[in-house]
Order: C-alpha cells, then sequence, then structure tokens
C-alpha cells in the first residue's frame, strides 16, 4: 500500500480482520455525509457505511454499542 492509498474498509477493533495498527496511529480523519465524525469505529468506503459508538454504552464484553450509518463516506490522512 503507498503512503496515499487508504484501504476501502477499516476498524478500530484490533480483533477485526480490518484493524491496522500502523495506519491509525498515523491518524485517520473521517466526513460522513459532510460532516466529520470522531466516533467511528469502523468504516467501508465502497459500501457507503460507517459505525459509530453510541454513548458509552458497552456489552458484557467491554466493546462498545455501535449503530450503523449509510452515506457517503471520504477518508484521509491527518498527518
Amino acid at each position: 500500500m503507498s503512503d496515499d492509498t487508504l484501504p476501502d474498509r477499516l476498524s478500530v477493533n484490533p480483533e477485526s480482520p480490518f484493524y491496522n495498527e500502523a495506519l491509525l496511529s498515523r491518524g485517520i480523519g473521517v466526513r460522513f455525509k459532510g460532516v466529520e465524525k470522531t466516533n467511528v469505529e469502523e468504516y467501508c468506503v465502497s459500501e457507503g457505511w460507517v459505525r459509530v459508538a453510541v454513548g458509552k454504552t458497552v456489552d458484557r464484553r467491554g466493546n462498545p454499542l455501535t449503530m450503523k450509518l449509510t452515506g457517503p463516506v471520504e477518508v484521509w490522512l491527518k498527518d
């Protein structure tokens, strides 16, 4: 992967197959429906959805509860 190419799908959960620690440490910006989101847990650009954390609520395994929202997704590197 080159420096300016971002993956189509990325997750912040280390147990996910779409997790990429090196890329997340660089900083990823996500814009959903024209609004920058800071609580995105996972995104998919080609399918047009993001999973956002719902408050501070967690499930019985300690993972945040998420809600899937559909719409246009844009991503970029923050650095």
